[in-house]
């Protein structure tokens, strides 16, 4: 399997996990949207990084060849895969119950 077929898999699971799966329909809201380019931004900088520093290299036979900011397109789809994944588990666990007060280390006793 190349790198694009498995990012294009990638978009499709997660698009299947918030529509279909677990309903949070996230990519139908605006703030989903409105957010996202400030994502896409810090990811484009690391990515740039990486790539352009020679730090992580990619077989060109393995990619279609299209980059931006020395990203290649399949690293932006899998960035976008795991950014939604994460909010829809985030989200189905929220309403699950796990961890509805945020704690942090051990409780003080303020005896």
């Amino acid at each position: 399997m190349s790198y694009t077929t498995a990012a294009v898999l990638g978009v499709l699971g997660a698009l299947a996990l918030d529509l279909l799966i677990f309903r949070t329909k996230l990519v139908t809201r605006l703030v989903f949207w409105a957010t996202y380019p400030i994502i896409f931004g810090f990811q484009l900088i690391s990515n740039g990084i990486l790539t352009g520093r020679n730090i992580v290299i990619y077989d060109p036979d393995a990619i279609i060849g299209w980059r931006l900011v020395h990203a290649p397109v399949e690293d932006l789809l899998f960035g976008f895969a795991m950014v939604l994944s994460t909010l829809s588990l985030w989200i189905v666990w929220g309403r699950r119950g796990v961890q509805r007060t945020p704690a942090a280390g051990a409780r003080r006793s303020d005896g």
